[in-house]
């Protein structure tokens, strides 16, 4: 018997009208900004210095901030998925909350946190002259911060479908709770990984509130593309925000893609 699911042919046409309408309320703002893309001056304009660096600027602090998130996520996806212990509700809740807070509102948490006078900033100001907002530092550390539940989440999701058999046998053989983590556990869910990474990698290329509001928008500096494309649209240089939105959106829909064959395959 084939394992593959029953496929519905006919479409009702209940379905399928508000299917279609959902469907062109998405596609249709991509077709407007493929429609205004100056392909003409395209190369030109992709190779002007101030979009070569903010497009720099992003894929690194994307990348270290994926790198973070990876560091801190993984054990923390653990932790929520096999251990129980008190409030483990609440901290998954907690963990959760950078998914549906407005950008702008986590970047002043993050200056009443991480500031010159923040809770911790101040201290770490004080104690080793570290200043974490409108420096590069301050752009992974948004990126983090917005990014970090894409992580976890996927992470965790792999941890609860995995099988623990393999682990409880590691552990009947004699093998250390590290070593069941580093080489049972990680193998099982390195898939799992692997999306966050990248979901996360792309959550914090497209991060724009947090950034503006913890790192400001120096070139060079602070200015991902994100902040590059506001700045262009503020300018009055609508070609040049399209071509910079152009960017990120071919970033975008190349990730999905990726992504997608192993969404549609996932148990």
């Amino acid at each position: 018997m084939s394992g593959d699911r029953p496929r519905t042919t006919r479409v009702p046409v209940v379905l399928l009208v508000p299917a279609v309408a959902g469907a062109g309320f998405l596609v249709l703002p991509l077709a407007g900004l493929l429609a205004r893309t100056p392909w003409a001056t395209l190369p030109q304009r992709l190779t002007e210095p101030g979009v070569l660096t903010a497009l720099r600027l992003s894929m690194v602090t994307a990348t270290v901030a994926t790198l973070l998130c990876v560091a801190l996520g993984v054990p923390l996806a653990w932790l929520l998925a096999r251990v129980d212990f008190p409030g483990r509700r609440l901290v998954r809740a907690l963990i959760t909350v950078p998914l549906v807070l407005p950008p702008v509102v986590g970047g002043i948490a993050l200056l009443l946190a991480l500031g010159r006078r923040g809770l911790l900033g101040s201290w770490l100001d004080a104690a080793f002259g570290i200043t974490l907002p409108f420096t590069t530092a301050g752009v992974v550390i948004a990126e983090s911060f917005v990014a970090l539940p894409f992580l976890v989440i996927a992470v965790e999701g792999a941890l609860r479908g995995s099988d623990t058999r393999y682990e409880e046998a590691a552990a009947t053989l004699g093998a250390t709770r590290w070593t069941t983590f580093t080489h049972v556990t990680l193998p099982l869910v390195a898939p799992g990984i692997a999306a966050g990474a990248v979901l996360c990698w792309a959550r914090a290329l497209g991060e724009f509130g947090a950034t503006i509001t913890f790192a400001g928008n120096y070139p060079g500096v602070t200015q991902t593309m994100p902040l590059a494309v506001y700045q262009t649209m503020e300018s009055g240089d609508l070609e040049g925000a399209v071509v910079l939105s152009l960017i990120l959106l071919a970033v975008s829909v190349t990730i999905l893609a990726a992504l997608r064959d192993r969404w549609l395959t996932a148990p």
